[in-house]
Order: structure tokens, then sequence, then C-alpha cells
């Protein structure tokens, strides 16, 4: 019961990563708050507070805030997991592609600690959701790429600008096993061997899945992490570690 009597809103809760730390949060004792922009899904936990909002929406956001502190007074940790990804180069992204992916990526990032950190406890955790994509380019992914970039640039400078009020981590997950990530392979030449080939290149021998990610925000929330922040913890099962020979030729 790591996080018991904590209060904790997760952007994007609905599945994936998002769905993955809302479930460990509430074992560790938090009063979990998860967002979205559709309506409650009917298998999240009756214990799990829901509100529709779309993080790309200051005004919607600014309601999140008012109804956070109606409801519980402050906030402890917040994770800004909600995002979405399109699978294009430069050149074939449109303007609409623009607004929808760094609406969600980087604005509703901004969006959320520029209202919700006024309203957090001293000492409270920030957790933005990074990815490796935002260290090393993943092809194909050009915006993507660049608003996980964007996300570890203003994670540093929360950090620096607003502590000790709060700490500010990213975390940067690697190959984890959602739908995200289904997306991301299906757009190679030969999606078998793309993955066979990106699965060769992990130390652990096996792709991430979400409760991994899971188990690195429950530690950035809690106490054990008070005198860290400002990082980017990257979390691959050691793909970016290697060189770019691929292991299973040698």
């Amino acid at each position: 019961m790591q996080l018991s009597g904590k209060v904790a809103l997760v952007t994007g809760g609905r599945q994936g990563i998002g769905a993955a730390i809302v479930e460990r949060f509430v074992r560790e004792g938090a009063k979990v708050i998860t967002c979205g922009r559709g309506g409650r899904p009917s298998d999240m936990a009756a214990n799990v507070y829901w509100m529709q909002t779309d993080v790309s929406c200051a005004k919607q956001v600014a309601e999140l805030k008012e109804q956070l502190v109606s409801d519980y007074g402050a906030l402890n940790i917040l994770v800004n997991n909600a995002g979405v990804q399109i699978e294009k180069t430069v050149v074939d992204t449109t303007d609409d592609d623009w607004e929808v992916l760094m609406g969600a990526n980087a604005r509703g990032v901004f969006n959320t600690i520029r209202s919700l950190l006024p309203i957090m406890a001293m000492g409270g955790s920030i957790i933005n959701m990074g990815s490796v994509s935002g260290l090393n380019a993943d092809p194909g992914l050009a915006l993507y790429n660049a608003s996980k970039a964007f996300v570890h640039g203003l994670t540093r400078s929360v950090a620096v600008d607003h502590g000790p009020m709060v700490r500010c981590n990213a975390i940067c997950p690697g190959w984890i096993m959602t739908a995200m990530a289904g997306s991301a392979f299906a757009v190679a030449e030969d999606e078998t061997a793309a993955k066979k080939d990106a699965l060769a290149r992990h130390p652990v021998g096996r792709f991430g899945v979400p409760s991994d990610i899971a188990n690195m925000a429950l530690w950035l929330a809690s106490e054990e992490s008070r005198f860290v922040t400002g990082q980017m913890f990257t979390v691959d099962g050691g793909l970016t570690a290697a060189s770019p020979l691929n292991p299973s030729l040698f």
C-alpha cells in the first residue's frame, strides 16, 4: 500500500499502459481518477472515478481541475499518459494529423501540468509518458517522435522551475505490446519479419507488457523516489543499450 491516502490522476486510463497504471495505483491504496475522450469503459473498476475529458482542450482540463478540487481538495500524483500515434513520414503528415497528435501528446501534457500543478500537494509527483521514440527516431513515426521529444524537454523544465513543490519525471517505454505497438509493426513491409528482428534486439528476450511500465510509474509516484526529478527513465528491455548490429547474426 505504497500510495495509501494519495490522490492520483491518470490521463488516458481506458486501455493499455494507462489501464495498467490505474489498476496498480488502486492496488497500492490510491484514490484514482482517470479520463478520456469517450464514455466510461464498461469494464472499469467501480472504485475508479471517470471523467470524460479531452486533454487537448484547455477548457475541459479546467473543468476537470474544478471537479478534482471539489471532490478531493488536492492532487498528489499526475500521470500524463494520454496520447495517440500516427504512422506517417513528415511529407505524408497533414495539418489534421498535426492537430490530433500534437494536441494529445504535446498540448495535452502542457494543459494538464499548467492547470493542475497549482493544486498539487507539496512534494507531489508528475509522471509524463515519454518514449524511446523521443530519444531515437522510429521510422515512419515522424510526428510521434517529435511529440515525445517535446514531452522530455517539458519534463526537465517543470522539474527545474517547480521544485521542490513537485517532482517531474518521464518514463520512456520501448516496445510495449499494446494496440499502439501493433499499429507501428503493421506499417512494415513484412510485419512478421519486423517483429522477429525487433525481438532479437531485446537482451531480456521478450517484448514489454503494460505492467512493466506500471511498476516504474509506481516507484516514481512513491516516496522511494523522493530524490529523483527531471529524469527520463528508459524501460525497454535493453533495446536501446545495444549497437545497431543485429545480435542474431553473431
